[in-house]
């Protein structure tokens, strides 16, 4: 598993390439943005139609990410279906395949902006979540605590290589908080420079592009450093 590892509140943390965090003193995966049910959604309120298998996508992610890191506890940090009570119309597969990824796990459901948490999955649903210097929410609030560790936005950023345009989604983090990329398929993003994420990041900050190798560099869009 390429990973890279990062300091962030004194805090040894992996970027996984799928766009998952793990913080590996506290065996803690944590997920942003899965938005199970995206298709279903569309569908079923005459959106743009999406490949049927998103939901199964994201959670084989899950599944893998799961396996590769030993993790005994997951957060999931908001948004984690892409409508409120979506997950009555999801496949059963799909239902069967969470319930049982979900066993034996301490697992927590973050509220997000899109969903107020599904209570029926069980697991423990909360606003926010401070464990030890961090604290776990959906949205970044404009002044925020210390070691703050958000999604919401799905960062993502654009790097030259050998001539192309490489475009994927990131990680942002500076000496405060961190933002993590959205981790369901077909989410789509908000390029690191535009004003949403701009403002909140200090003149420091870092974006790690996940993929197969991640990879970190200066998040594209501040102002330099003098």
């Amino acid at each position: 598993m390429n990973a890279l590892d990062f300091s962030f509140r004194n805090q040894s943390l992996h970027a996984l390439p799928s766009g998952g965090l793990f913080w590996p003193s506290e065996s803690l995966l944590v997920v942003s943005d899965l938005h199970l049910g995206k298709s279903a959604r569309a569908a079923r309120f005459g959106g743009a139609q999406l490949p049927p298998y998103e939901t199964t996508e994201t959670l084989t992610r899950l599944a893998n990410d799961l396996s590769a890191t030993g993790a005994k506890r997951v957060i999931c940090l908001g948004d984690s279906f892409d409508a409120p009570a979506l997950q009555s119309v999801l496949p059963e597969a799909d239902l069967l395949t969470l319930t049982t990824l979900q066993a034996g796990l301490d697992w927590v459901w973050i509220e997000g902006n899109h969903d107020p948490g599904p209570v029926q999955l069980g697991g423990t649903h909360r606003r926010s979540l401070i464990i030890g210097p961090l604290h776990f929410r959906h949205i970044a609030e404009a002044a925020p605590t210390k070691g703050e560790v958000t999604g919401h936005y799905h960062p993502k950023a654009t790097l030259s290589l050998r001539g192309r345009a490489l475009t994927r989604p990131c990680f942002l983090y500076d000496d405060t908080r961190l933002i993590l990329p959205a981790y369901g398929a077909f989410t789509g993003g908000l390029h690191c420079h535009d004003p949403a994420l701009t403002r909140l990041m200090s003149p420091s900050a870092q974006a790690i592009l996940t993929g197969a190798r991640p990879c970190q560099i200066p998040m594209p869009g501040l102002a330099p450093l003098s």
